[in-house]
């Protein structure tokens, strides 16, 4: 019987300082801090879908101590390395224009250059990802961190930011000086020579 008296009075006094607590003037912050976690935990997700509509897999954005951690997923895809990059604007649409060129249209162009891409070349740009290989059963898995990015940053520009398997592998510009006295040129400064847009996730 005492014991029961006793487990009355702690959970009478529990609900005396959540009361107080309710009305401390913080109140508010606590809502703020914990709406922005769930904003910001909420673009995480990118769902990756080939130009015909089939999904094809997916990409996941976790914040850890070290930066962002990025786990890719994919299957159905012929066997062999393919470009995985971030880009810049969170758009997926297969037949588009190129953001400020109309006249350049093709599978995902809405979707933008690499992310950093006006600040950088590549492979310094914020986007880059190392490669996705994809084996003879045509599964591909990646887990890497990276911190150039962090998962606010997905969304915080507006207009978000899209994942893109590209249908060659990146070469992260790094063709010797052999082959190009003059170094890279200017697409490989750009994309890498990552080829065609083969498939587009929005991260949300």
């Amino acid at each position: 019987m005492r014991q029961t008296s006793l487990m009355a009075a702690v959970i009478a006094t529990t609900a005396l300082v959540l009361a107080g607590c309710g009305q401390d003037g913080d109140e508010g912050a606590v809502v703020e801090e914990t709406s922005a976690a769930a904003e910001a935990g909420a673009a995480t997700r990118a769902v990756l879908q080939d130009a015909e509509g089939t999904e094809v897999g997916s990409v996941r954005f976790s914040q850890v101590s070290a930066g962002t951690e990025v786990v890719a997923e994919v299957q159905g895809l012929e066997p062999g390395f393919y470009g995985l990059h971030v880009h810049g604007a969170g758009l997926c649409e297969p037949d588009s224009s190129a953001p400020g060129d109309p006249g350049t249209t093709g599978a995902f162009l809405s979707a933008g250059g690499h992310l950093g891409s006006e600040d950088a070349d590549h492979p310094e740009h914020a986007g880059d990802l190392p490669a996705l290989l994809v084996t003879e059963d045509g599964l591909g898995f990646l887990t890497t961190v990276t911190d150039r990015f962090g998962v606010q940053d997905l969304v915080a520009d507006g207009d978000g930011s899209a994942v893109m398997i590209h249908s060659r592998p990146d070469n992260h510009a790094n063709v010797p000086e052999r082959y190009a006295p003059g170094g890279p040129d200017e697409d490989t400064l750009r994309t890498g020579d990552a080829g065609s847009r083969l498939a587009c996730g929005v991260v949300e």
